[in-house]
């Protein structure tokens, strides 16, 4: 394993990521606020480019290739936003992209990834395996792998929406993320602890994909097995946390916790009636740790990553009308 990337290397990635990744906006709610007891300041990366914050990591990765690797192509495997931030990526820096993506993704993210002039090549997410799949594209065509977490230019680069939403607002007492491979939270977790020593950060993923709570209460990567059923939060399901991300989470993460189907549906709900914003299922988690109660903040200066945007409409619109209690 190549060495896990630093807090130089999240700054690094900022330079390289200026005038082309957007400086997205960090909003607040008086109504949120008032409901927890806190002040929460919300980084609105569902506005990032391509809707995810995956763009970031994608294009510092890619923009460090030489010639040789660019002009092969590059290729990787992800349910969504990982693949529409290659794509565009790769559209931007002049290669190619070939992206592995499990049949069952959502059509959104799948048009959206062949609409950046990607070449998309399914796989079932329980019966094949994609890793192997990969290394036999990379093997025929000499293809570079963008992994879509457990490499050191990936997690540098999504540090900088956390390093951006700290230079903002200043010093934080928690800071939450959603939790898929690591990679957010990871270099979310550097940044804080550049910018924000004191500040806990706090990674949140689906009930049906714990696998980074068990591995940061074991002090070790635990494995568990695909999940049988697509979850809400399908972005965050994963069944391991990678090397890199978990070598700065065991180190700068304070806890990871854990939320059901029901308060990420309340907290898209929340957010589209209070504050107008589209999020896809993955990109709520933090709030919706918020509002079940995962966390307490009462008192607090909170960060909450909304990490993406991208969900189909029709999907979104029966989601916002499901009878949920909002808060306040």
């Amino acid at each position: 394993m190549t060495a896990p990337p630093t807090a130089a290397d999240v700054l690094a990635a900022a330079q390289r990521l200026h005038g082309v990744a957007h400086r997205t906006p960090v909003a607040q709610s008086r109504t949120l606020n008032e409901h927890l007891g806190a002040q929460v300041f919300f980084k609105c990366e569902n506005l990032q480019r391509m809707g995810a914050f995956k763009f970031r990591g994608a294009y510092n990765a890619i923009a460090q290739l030489v010639p040789a690797q660019r002009a092969a192509g590059v290729i990787t495997y992800s349910s969504g936003n990982h693949a529409q931030a290659t794509a565009l990526s790769a559209w931007l820096l002049s290669t190619r992209a070939t992206i592995l993506m499990p049949h069952d993704t959502p059509a959104v993210k799948r048009e959206a990834t062949l609409g950046y002039g990607a070449e998309v090549v399914l796989y079932h997410r329980l019966n094949d395996d994609r890793e192997a799949m990969c290394h036999a594209l990379m093997q025929a065509h000499g293809l570079a792998l963008v992994h879509p977490f457990d490499d050191s230019q990936i997690i540098a680069g999504q540090g900088t929406a956390a390093l951006e939403l700290l230079q903002e607002v200043g010093p934080l007492d928690c800071l939450l993320t959603p939790l898929g491979g690591g990679g957010l939270l990871a270099g979310t977790a550097l940044a804080a602890h550049h910018l924000s020593p004191a500040c806990r950060v706090v990674g949140v993923e689906p009930t049906a994909s714990d696998d980074g709570q068990q591995s940061l209460r074991a002090g070790h990567i635990v494995r568990i097995a695909p999940p049988q059923a697509l979850a809400l939060a399908e972005g965050a399901l994963g069944t391991h946390l990678g090397e890199r991300n978990f070598a700065v989470i065991k180190h700068h993460v304070h806890d990871i916790v854990t939320v059901d189907d029901a308060p990420i549906v309340q907290a898209m709900q929340w957010l589209a009636q209070r504050m107008k914003l589209v999020v896809e299922p993955t990109g709520a988690l933090a709030l919706a740790a918020l509002l079940a109660h995962a966390r307490p903040v009462r008192g607090q200066r909170v960060g909450v990553v909304l990490s993406g945007g991208n969900v189909d409409l029709q999907r979104y619109a029966g989601l916002l009308a499901q009878s949920a209690t909002t808060a306040g």
